[in-house]
């Protein structure tokens, strides 16, 4: 038996059920996550106005996580409570090489995520950087992560957070537009950035498994809750904008060399980026993707069966109303393999009522 944390006390259940979809990939399993508004949003949003700000201190932002997970704990879904670094969610790869690194505040989320200034003017400026364990933000980054995982400790878990890896990594020394047409004029250099990349992204992800013990042998994950092993969670958005073509040349070699070094991987797509579908859904050690909705794009789960042809038995995420879930699940439309983040519920207990039902069923249309 699982030793559950205490805001997941049906832990053995919710990780069964986890195990059947990501990992035996049962086409016609159901999970979901149910999501009622939160009174620690209310009061992060009454502290924390949208927009830039300074650095947060990490004991009031496991304290938030405290408050809302404690909250979702009210309900018995399919979801394991766990807090998300989103302080270090993009910043902290170039902060630690001596990057200028903003952060801002999302009233809706809770998060204050970060952001860094463009590195570098031109390749010679490559040479110079260097993984300092021992600089300003590595520091942070520990001390961070000792914080959460003390605030955390039989509660709730600590989410593995995004890679800055690949083209997301010379991003953050060019920006993007310069970052493509490097491509173009200077792919040699662009192929050692790539290298000296791998090498952050692997050191700083080392660091959060030395830091953060797993729950169940697994990794805690916002993406996909639980996942057996030691799980990353990586970004194809620079291939959003570029020909699939690109994302072979320049993507799909970056995904399965970081995956290959630890258990796999999580990636997700956005509206603009489901040109990608087929060729993501076959990287090697990619366990499941997270579907984004954009404006501009049909949501997800408007287009789910056409969506679940492309990508054949790969586990997906996808989020949607709870009205419109509700009238899927009771008319047998829904597709299986797939978790399902379902928002908009009045509270918990109607939540509750809806996860009945949910754990009563198996998808009829995924059967194929």
């Amino acid at each position: 038996m699982t030793q559950p944390f205490a805001y997941c006390p049906h832990a053995d259940d919710v990780l069964a059920r986890l195990r059947r979809l990501f990992g035996d990939r049962d086409p016609q399993m159901l999970c979901a996550q149910m999501d009622w508004p939160n009174p620690a949003l209310k009061d992060f949003a009454a502290r924390h106005p949208e927009g830039f700000c300074d650095y947060p201190n990490p004991k009031e932002r496991i304290a938030f996580w405290d408050a809302f997970l404690r909250e979702r704990s009210r309900c018995f879904d399919d979801s394991v409570p766990c807090a998300y670094l989103s302080e270090m969610d993009q910043g902290l790869y170039g902060g630690i090489v001596g990057g200028e690194v903003e952060f801002m505040s999302d009233p809706g989320t809770g998060w204050i995520s970060s952001m860094v200034h463009p590195l570098i003017d031109d390749w010679a400026a490559l040479e110079a950087l260097e993984i300092d364990e021992n600089c300003e933000w590595y520091r942070r980054y520990r001390h961070q992560l000792r914080i959460f995982v003390e605030g955390a400790a039989g509660r709730f878990g600590i989410s593995h957070f995004i890679l800055i890896n690949g083209l997301n990594f010379v991003f953050e020394l060019f920006g993007a537009t310069r970052t493509y047409q490097e491509l173009v004029d200077n792919p040699d250099m662009i192929g050692r950035a790539l290298d000296f990349a791998f090498e952050l992204n692997r050191k700083v992800q080392r660091t959060f498994f030395e830091e953060v013990e797993g729950f169940a042998g697994g990794t805690c994950s916002n993406m996909v809750q639980w996942f057996p092993g030691q799980i990353l969670t990586e970004s194809v958005d620079p291939f959003h904008m570029t020909s699939v073509d690109y994302f072979e040349r320049w993507g799909r070699e970056q995904l399965e060399r970081i995956f290959a070094e630890f258990d796999g991987g999580v990636t997700h797509i956005h509206g603009n980026g489901r040109h990608l579908l087929e060729a993501v859904s076959t990287v090697r050690g990619l366990k499941a993707i997270y579907l984004g909705d954009d404006r501009g794009y049909p949501s997800a789960f408007d287009v789910l069966p056409e969506i679940r042809e492309r990508t054949g038995d790969l586990p997906l995420v996808v989020g949607v109303d709870h009205e419109r879930f509700q009238s899927a699940l009771e008319e047998s439309r829904l597709v299986g393999g797939v978790f399902y983040k379902v928002g908009g519920l009045p509270g918990p207990d109607e939540a509750n009522r809806l996860m009945e039902t949910v754990r009563k069923n198996r998808a009829r249309s995924s059967e194929r």
